[in-house]
């Protein structure tokens, strides 16, 4: 389904011919106008805020619970749309007002993963990596999606696939696991874990597949790397050759063991993890978790810790990087770009999705971080890039917007997303606003 975007606020609808528009697709003159002509800014910056020097137009709104996005080289942007009426939504400006005003739906299965490879668009529903082949200039595939990877565990827990592809023919999945923390019965308080927790064998992990073989199935993968609870955010930094992520951390501690942990202690742990996942890593759930107060992993109440025994856990993989608790790590993305200043040039990026489980504390999370980062390892202290997603709402349910994917334009612009509101996001830097 093509249609154009009805026209924003302030924004005329855009009309060109077919012929006009065939001629700007075909010579890539749209794209080279949009990268020499400074997009204006939306004066509120579509609701959120930036540093200086840094300003956003909303790119589209009101587009569905918009997941994980990927940006092509000619500056099309596919995005995951999950939900029964998902599917994959692309989209074009070809004014370079900074302001999507074509899209196009296709697929039949709401998904969260999406990445994209030499006109291959790859995209993760709950149970299965799907393949499109989108022809240079085309906004959608001529055909049905090649199934490369089918049947992954999608029961109950955390279903969500998400996808990053890798050097040569790598394609990492992250699968969720199916609990909060391996428990014989699952959020009961006091029930312990079931040890050894079987789940490690299907879930709560990373799996490496062949990003050109079809109808794979998770046995023909290889179980990369475990104890991974649900890395909702996870991309291959191309400078070191490495696959990084950031797991959710699990729920609860005062819930089901108030004994051991008073509320604050369950608002601020366990950590959100940022990890470094290579073939073979075990980062211990739901044995461990790791607390940022002490720099440590202890052991899980459910297998006998009481916040400060680490017992099996030393052997567990430590993360380069800690956050507090329940921020909901969605996205990261490394800037192999320019556009930005010096400072941010080869760093991470990461959307959090937010809280719900931070009480008496107030939710935290909803928005975007930037951490200094080079040669595989953390240069200095992160900090709020953008902010004010959640509006003025109370509760997480209400969140006006919760930050969820990340993606890099061929200019070097950032697009974030947002699957409460459905918003896009496209900042991008401006030294002339710095005078």
């Amino acid at each position: 389904m093509r249609r154009r975007l009805p026209a924003l606020p302030g924004h005329a609808p855009v009309r060109l011919t077919t012929l006009v528009l065939f001629a700007l697709l075909g010579t890539g003159q749209g794209d080279a106008r949009a990268q020499q002509t400074p997009a204006p800014c939306d004066p509120s910056n579509g609701g959120i805020t930036l540093p200086a020097g840094f300003c956003a137009t909303v790119f589209a709104d009101s587009v569905g619970p918009a997941r994980h996005l990927v940006v092509n080289p000619n500056g099309d942007v596919f995005v995951a749309i999950r939900g029964r009426r998902g599917g994959i939504l692309a989209l074009r400006d070809t004014t370079g007002d900074g302001k999507a005003d074509i899209l196009v739906r296709f697929g039949d299965n709401g998904g969260s993963g999406i990445a994209w490879r030499d006109d291959y668009l790859y995209f993760a529903t709950d149970d299965a990596v799907l393949r499109y082949h989108i022809p240079a200039g085309a906004l959608e595939p001529a055909a049905p999606p090649d199934t490369i990877v089918y049947g992954l565990p999608a029961e109950r827990g955390h279903t969500a696939k998400t996808i990053a592809l890798g050097r040569g023919d790598d394609l990492f999945v992250n699968i969720g696991s199916l609990s909060n923390s391996c428990q014989v019965a699952n959020r009961q308080p006091h029930s312990l874990g079931q040890d050894p927790c079987l789940e490690l064998r299907s879930r709560a992990g990373i799996w490496r597949f062949s990003a050109s073989r079809l109808r794979q199935t998770q046995a023909d993968g290889e179980h990369f790397a475990t104890g991974i609870r649900n890395a909702v955010a996870i991309t291959f930094n191309h400078e070191d050759g490495s696959l990084y992520g950031l797991q959710h951390g699990r729920d609860q501690l005062h819930a089901h063991w108030p004994e051991l942990f008073t509320e604050q202690q369950s608002a601020d742990l366990p950590s959100e993890e940022f990890i470094r996942i290579a073939r073979g890593t075990d980062f211990g759930w739901p044995y461990c978790y790791h607390d940022w107060q002490q720099n440590k992993k202890v052991l899980a109440p459910e297998y006998g810790g009481d916040g400060k025994l680490v017992g099996r856990c030393a052997s567990k993989n430590d993360p380069i990087l800690a956050f507090p608790g329940h921020w909901a790590p969605n996205a990261v993305i490394f800037y192999h770009a320019t556009q930005f200043p010096p400072q941010y040039h080869y760093g991470a990026f990461i959307a959090f999705h937010g809280s719900w489980n931070r009480a008496p504390l107030p939710q935290e999370g909803y928005n975007v971080v930037f951490v200094p980062f080079r040669d595989g390892r953390v240069t200095g202290q992160y900090s709020v890039f953008a902010d004010g997603f959640r509006g003025v709402s109370g509760a997480q349910r209400r969140a006006i917007h919760r930050p969820t994917g990340l993606a890099l334009g061929p200019g070097g612009e950032l697009y974030i997303s947002d699957d409460a509101g459905g918003r896009i996001w496209r900042v991008v830097f401006r030294p002339d606003l710095l005078r």
